[in-house]
């Protein structure tokens, strides 16, 4: 099974409307490992690893958010997996 890494950031409503906090539920549930955070501009980061067809449930998942995130705008790019995280968390 051929392992990938996506860079996904999301803009919008999207910091304090638990987006962080489902995302890592969703990635955990996929199997991904990397992280998710809020960046100072507003949005939110996301760098994920594993299966190309989980990542893209990553993906999708992301231009909606939870319930109360206003996603206005994804952008994403795939590249080498760097094969350096152990589970899916925050960081800060």
């Amino acid at each position: 099974m051929k392992i990938s890494n996506i860079k996904i950031k999301v803009f919008g409503y999207v910091q304090g409307v638990f987006f962080r906090y489902t995302t890592r539920k969703v990635a955990r549930r996929l199997g991904l490992v990397g992280f998710v955070k809020n960046l100072p501009d507003g949005t939110v980061y996301i760098e994920a690893e594993g299966p190309l067809e989980k990542l893209l449930e990553l993906l999708e998942f992301s231009t909606k958010g939870p319930k109360h995130a206003q996603v206005e705008k994804v952008e994403h790019e795939f590249t080498t997996p760097t094969n350096q995280f152990k589970e899916f968390d925050y960081e800060f």
